[in-house]
């Protein structure tokens, strides 16, 4: 695990998952130099095999928000990267960054950070009032059907918005939260020095339907899902390029639940089967781009 004590206030975050992606399909990709761009940020060795706390979009997302991570499948203790303050937490150790707020997003927010979510499946799309849980924990958030699961270009225009977000920041005022800091300029591509930044952006593209990655396919299949993470993985190096202009980044990436396509009888998730509960995640430092 990172120490985050040593990097929450002088690194940006980003958190980025990758709504859908099972374990197993991400792992083979991997193996297979299917996904280079992720490929070349990841750790030695790719994704980490974990278990994640919600078999379906909200749960998953309420839990990671309140410093609940995807939990490492070996038996044990293990620390977290966050955790929200509360008596008796058996699972903070000296590298957990302990907020005093509700949720890790606030927590940031108190810091000074600027907090900015780009959306993606139906739980972020702020047109009802479940749509708005999430996205109203932040201090910015953005959804249009463009970034959602119907659109086939949905990556890479969550990584434009992502990027113009980030973009649009301002040197801290007088009146700014206390705590908040200058980072490193994002030069040509993200403008000038700023408020650190928590990003979060929810990759909706590999969620259903994504029969439209693969040539053909009349139904969302095993295969299609792999399409959709490569479709993915192809949009992601534009994002990594550009925040490497700013840096550096604490990242965290990772799945919220996987999917059935027919084990054991299943279809989808919100159901207690393997595929739907190991996910891939990293974690990891982007550095920034001295070239």
């Amino acid at each position: 695990m990172l120490n985050a004590t040593a990097l929450v206030g002088t690194h940006d975050v980003l958190f980025v998952t990758l709504d859908t992606l099972r374990y197993d399909v991400a792992a083979r990709l991997y193996a297979e130099g299917r996904t280079p761009n992720l490929a070349a940020v990841l750790p030695a060795g790719g994704w980490e095999r974990r278990h994640s706390p919600g078999s379906f979009t909200f749960a998953a997302h309420a839990a990671f928000f309140a410093g609940f991570l995807p939990t490492p499948v070996t038996p044990g203790r293990h620390p977290r990267l966050f955790a929200a303050r509360f008596p008796g937490s058996e699972t903070t150790g000296e590298g957990t960054f302990v907020f005093d707020a509700p949720d890790i997003v606030t927590g940031f927010g108190g810091l000074g950070y600027r907090t900015v979510c780009v959306g993606g499946t139906g739980f972020f799309n702020k047109q009802t009032p479940l749509g708005c849980v999430l996205p109203g924990l932040f201090d910015e958030s953005v959804w249009s059907p463009e970034l959602g699961v119907t659109d086939p270009r949905s990556t890479e225009n969550q990584v434009r918005v992502a990027v113009q977000m980030v973009s649009r920041e301002a040197q801290p005022s007088a009146d700014s939260p206390p705590g908040a800091s200058a980072s490193p300029g994002m030069g040509a591509a993200l403008g000038c020095a700023s408020r650190l930044t928590f990003l979060f952006l929810n990759v909706s593209a590999i969620h259903q339907p994504n029969r439209f990655y693969l040539p053909d396919a009349t139904a969302d299949t095993l295969d299609s899902h792999a399409a959709a993470l490569e479709y993915v993985d192809s949009r992601l190096g534009v994002l990594f390029t550009a925040l490497r202009q700013r840096g550096p980044w604490l990242c965290v990436i990772c799945s919220d639940h996987g999917t059935a396509y027919g084990e054991g009888g299943y279809t989808g998730h919100r159901v207690g089967h393997p595929v739907v509960w190991d996910v891939p995640y990293a974690e990891f430092v982007l550095p920034r781009d001295r070239a």
